[in-house]
């Protein structure tokens, strides 16, 4: 059985940054697809960053280019997102998604098969 369990949550200020982690049990990672997703209050879930297992590539959202960074470390079954410069306007829900079939449709999270909890970033001004 598939299970994600994100962690690093936290409130900061403006400016700050944070490390979430996605750690994942019972996952075959070969050539997947692994995301980020974030939900705010009374927003649509919108996708952030997406990496595929296999090769690497890595897919931004604009709001967040240049300041997150994605990436996957497969010895610890680990999937990261380094926020760098936070705003307000990151204070969501984010949660990991994995998906087996997700082509290139990577913010499509209908495409994903697996979900966290979530965890809360909050950024105040």
């Amino acid at each position: 059985q598939v299970q994600l369990v994100e962690s690093g949550g936290d409130s900061v200020q403006a400016g700050g940054s944070l490390r979430l982690s996605c750690a994942a049990s019972g996952y075959n990672y070969k050539n997947n697809c692994l995301a980020w997703f974030r939900q705010a209050p009374g927003k649509e879930r919108e996708g952030v960053a997406s990496i595929y297992t296999g090769g690497g590539s890595t897919k931004y959202a604009d709001s967040v280019k240049g300041r997150f960074t994605i990436t996957h470390d497969k010895a610890k079954s680990t999937l990261y997102l380094h926020l760098n410069n936070l705003t307000p306007e990151d204070t969501a829900i984010y949660y990991c998604a994995a998906g087996t079939r997700v082509g290139s449709s990577v913010f499509s999270s209908s495409k994903y098969n697996y979900w966290g909890q979530g965890t809360q970033v909050t950024v105040s001004s």
